[in-house]
């Protein structure tokens, strides 16, 4: 595929802040109403991350559920201490094409308070759960322009069995509808006339390290553009509890690969330039480099 540029991009580096309890994966066996009788570790995870981003002098976004921050204020107090952007992921992980248009609109001003209180800074992003907002609800990003906030992250332009928006844009783009607000894709290389995915996630995992290094190398070297990674805490975790009576795909989904995703992360930090989502994307003040309106076909 392709290496490192000589003259490297930076890319955007973005953590999904919620615990392994609270996975679309382990839905079934975790409702919200177990949420409080489960072991918290989403802390001490989070603090793994923030290390290893301090020793290795990046910077990223925090997309954070509401939920969490009102159990762990101190540790959105680090984040935000740490110069890390601290962003909305919504306040209990619900799925937007669950809610009505009222129900999203409180859900989301409810955490943009919340984080906004507690981290005492501005929230400008925002990521749906399981990347659940889409050409089904294009209401969501005028909701969202209208509540605040400038930026999504929320679309993954791949064919997935519980997401996925595959003829999406692969470069961030102005919604239909929206007048400000900016929608920046999870990232995707476009081989032989299919969009791969290689922004992270449970993908980072599965796959070996290179394809990953590979991927995000083609999206800086042949679209000329920054790429977006996310994680999420329980992800570098392997003594996490383990659910029983899980379908073999989501067992596999979850749990292959966590004791090694620490290290990768280090490896990919190294092997590339990172910063927060805002600053990577010029959301802060620089022009964002836009791809044609949505409605036209993923190039």
């Amino acid at each position: 595929m392709a290496e490192p540029s000589a003259t490297p991009v930076t890319n955007g580096m973005s953590i999904d802040v919620e615990d392994y309890y609270q996975v679309q994966a382990l839905s079934s066996v975790y409702g919200p109403d177990d949420w409080e009788g489960c072991e918290s570790r989403v802390e001490r995870n989070t603090d793994r991350i923030l290390e290893v981003f301090a020793s290795e002098g990046v910077k990223g976004t925090f997309f954070t559920l509401g939920w969490i921050a009102e159990r762990h204020p101190d540790m959105v107090r680090r984040i935000v201490a740490g110069g890390h952007e601290l962003a909305s992921h919504g306040y209990r992980h619900a799925r937007v094409d669950s809610q009505t248009q009222a129900e999203f609109r409180e859900d989301v001003r409810k955490t943009r308070r919340i984080l906004e209180d507690i981290g005492g800074t501005a929230v400008r992003g925002y990521r749906a759960a399981t990347f659940s907002v889409g050409a089904h609800t294009p209401w969501a990003w005028t909701i969202l322009e209208e509540e605040g906030y400038a930026y999504s992250s929320s679309v993954y332009p791949v064919k997935r069995d519980n997401y996925g928006m595959p003829d999406a844009p692969r470069r961030p783009y102005r919604p239909d509808g929206a007048q400000a607000l900016i929608e920046i894709p999870i990232s995707t290389a476009r081989v032989a006339g299919r969009n791969l995915p290689v922004g992270g996630g449970g993908y980072f995992r599965f796959l070996p390290y290179f394809l990953s290094r590979a991927g995000i190398a083609r999206v800086n070297a042949e679209d000329r553009a920054p790429a977006v990674f996310y994680l999420h805490p329980w992800e570098v975790d392997p003594e996490q509890p383990v659910a029983q009576g899980l379908p073999l795909k989501s067992r596999f989904r979850h749990y292959v690969n966590l004791s090694r995703t620490e290290s990768r992360l280090r490896r990919l930090a190294r092997d590339f330039r990172w910063d927060r989502m805002d600053r990577a994307f010029g959301l802060d003040g620089a022009a964002v480099r836009l791809h044609p309106p949505a409605t036209q076909a993923a190039q």
